[in-house]
């Protein structure tokens, strides 16, 4: 059985990120960035794929870990009857070098340690040269060159790992440092200075400090913002989904999907949430992404990118990993990126406003792109599309996909209207209309009392949980209620939300085994329809019940599995924790991102 995702707490450096078990394993390190190959990949194929432990030897050690304050600066201790240790995992901030650091530290007593150093490079497959220089160890694969420096010996052996075998007392610290260089042997690379761990911590600290949010859910708000951060890809502004791929939907399932990437989908909720909580560069810097990102023709435009703005993202299966808990295939790239999902413009055209409205001024490079994906969407909002969950399989009218394209003609009046942008207002509000009028007709099951997840069918689907959210409806409207009363009968799940029907038809729709977990976000938007339709008090039931949802360290994936009571998908989502950036301001406020955003979108 595979490490339990809960077991797994994130460290990172704004370029890239590594994930740590509870028992002082970094299972998960890709490097140079986001989307390069792993060079530590047990979580997706056993130790012999690629791991670095560093723990204490011999049995009876329990484990206890937590943030060093409000930081990204991970501190694990061990306690047994000869001792304690503690282990400090961090990746420094530094010019958008990649680096981990590790350190161990001295407690009480003597503890005996050892580090088992096994890269391997290309997700698992290349065993690489190793070649020790003292306490340096040159590890050489291709493209690739890391160098692992350490305070004590390091003992090549067979199969490509290095071991360190060391007794540390109390007031002792011992370090290593693993760093990544493109280029073959040779050429000194510093050294990380033992300062680092005090000036990530710092550099934390200071990030957080500008946070605006006050309320009840500090820790919680907190902790989702620098995990939003750490998956942010400082040098393009670009937010990954998560720092995973192939992490299961359903344990033992073929949902294993590439999330190491930007999706337009996740614009808005992302702007509210960095705008709300103080955070107007890093927002600024997303919007200025999703331009450069989008920029070109209008039906070019996809639904996700490369954290650099690339745009080809091929998906391979890599045959030689078995898969967390035998989830196969291992992927990739994301073929999704092919599909036509005519929500993605709505969802920037939301995004573009809802900066406007926060202050963030429009340029007129911005408001071109606006103007050419109107001319695009009226020509093609009747098209079928693959809609919000990418269904693989037949294309259809998706209702939350003509909801959006309501919200992408709405947002164009309103930057005419509100913000005195030039445009054909009136020709954009006929079109807001025609598409109004269609939803209410054809994506409307009036014997139900709810809308459905595509026309014709009596399928449910959670997106339709944001038609007050967006403004299409008020949250009051009989039909909005009567779809949140559909949702709660039909698709929630030991109190919890699935995306949508799972039904043998399931397959014919997104064209895969029916079966997955309870999917976080749209949880967190039930509790956001609830509030906007005043019972807070349950909106706040169902959001404290999705916080204790969360691992020791404050983590949530993408989704929950009811029956063995784990976290799966990949991990951390961060469309799971902008939702509850999200609603938390919504349960402080009145003028919340829910209520904002809805009343912005009200015609």
């Amino acid at each position: 059985m595979s490490v339990p995702l809960e077991d797994y707490a994130l460290i990172g450096d704004t370029c890239t990120a590594g994930l740590v078990s509870r028992n002082g394993s970094i299972d998960w390190l890709c490097l140079p960035r986001f989307d390069s190959g792993a060079c530590f990949a047990a979580l997706l194929g056993g130790p012999e794929h690629g791991h670095w432990s560093l723990s204490p030897t011999g049995d009876g050690w329990s484990a206890t870990r937590r943030y060093r304050g409000d930081s990204l600066v991970l501190e694990t201790t061990f306690c047994g009857t000869d001792g304690e240790v503690r282990v400090i995992d961090w990746m420094p901030l530094r010019d958008h070098r990649p680096d981990v650091a590790r350190r161990v530290e001295g407690v009480r007593g003597q503890v005996r340690m050892r580090s088992f150093f096994m890269p391997r490079c290309d997700f698992g497959s290349i065993v690489p040269w190793l070649r020790p220089d003292g306490r340096r160890l040159e590890v050489v694969a291709g493209p690739d060159r890391l160098t692992l420096d350490s305070d004590v010996d390091l003992e090549v052996r067979n199969k490509g790992h290095a071991v360190s075998d060391f007794t540390v007392s109390a007031g002792d610290a011992v370090e290593f440092h693993l760093g990544w260089a493109a280029g073959a042997w040779g050429g000194e690379e510093p050294r990380l200075g033992r300062d680092t761990v005090r000036a990530t911590e710092e550099w934390w600290h200071n990030w957080v400090g500008h946070c605006r949010y006050d309320g009840e859910y500090r820790d919680a708000v907190v902790r989702s913002l620098i995990t939003l951060k750490a998956l942010t890809y400082a040098p393009t502004g670009g937010i990954v989904a998560a720092p995973t791929t192939s992490l299961p939907e359903r344990l033992g399932g073929v949902r294993n999907w590439d999330y190491r990437f930007c999706w337009i989908r996740d614009a808005t909720f992302s702007l509210l949430a960095l705008m709300d909580a103080g955070y107007v560069g890093e927002a600024r810097a997303w919007r200025e992404w999703l331009l450069r990102a989008v920029a070109g023709q209008p039906e070019q435009m996809q639904i996700m990118y490369g954290i650099d703005g690339t745009r080809r993202l091929p998906e391979l299966e890599l045959g030689w990993l078995p898969g967390y808990e035998g989830s196969r295939p291992v992927r990739t790239g994301n073929e999704a990126a092919a599909q036509f999902q005519l929500d993605v413009y709505g969802e920037l055209m939301d995004a573009l406003h809802q900066a406007r409205s926060e202050g963030i001024a429009p340029s007129e490079d911005a408001w071109r792109l606006q103007r050419e994906l109107m001319d695009f969407l009226e020509g093609h909002w009747r098209d079928p599309d693959n809609g919000i969950w990418e269904m693989r399989g037949p294309r259809r009218h998706f209702t939350h996909s003509k909801v959006m394209a309501w919200v992408a003609a709405d947002r164009a009046v309103k930057a005419v209207d509100d913000s005195g942008l030039q445009g054909p207002s009136d020709q954009w509000k006929r079109l807001r209309q025609e598409i109004f009028a269609e939803v209410c007709q054809k994506g409307y099951d009036t014997r139900r009392n709810t809308f459905t997840q595509y026309y014709g069918s009596e399928a449910l689907d959670a997106s339709l949980l944001t038609i007050a959210d967006v403004g299409f409806l008020p949250a009051d409207d009989d039909r909005v209620r009567g779809t949140v009363r559909a949702v709660e009968r039909e698709l929630l799940r030991d109190g919890f939300v699935q995306r949508y029907t799972m039904t043998d038809a399931t397959q014919r729709v997104d064209g895969l085994p029916p079966g997955e977990g309870a999917f976080l976000p749209t949880a967190f938007w039930l509790a956001d329809a609830y509030i906007l339709q005043g019972d807070v008090g349950k909106g706040r039931a169902l959001f404290e019940r999705l916080l204790d949802l969360r691992n020791d360290v404050g983590l949530l994936s993408e989704e929950y599995d009811p029956d063995a009571k784990r976290l799966i998908g990949n991990f951390p989502q961060a469309l799971s924790h902008i939702p509850l950036i999200n609603t938390a301001f919504s349960l402080a406020s009145r003028h919340g991102p829910a209520q904002r955003r809805s009343a912005r979108g009200r015609t």
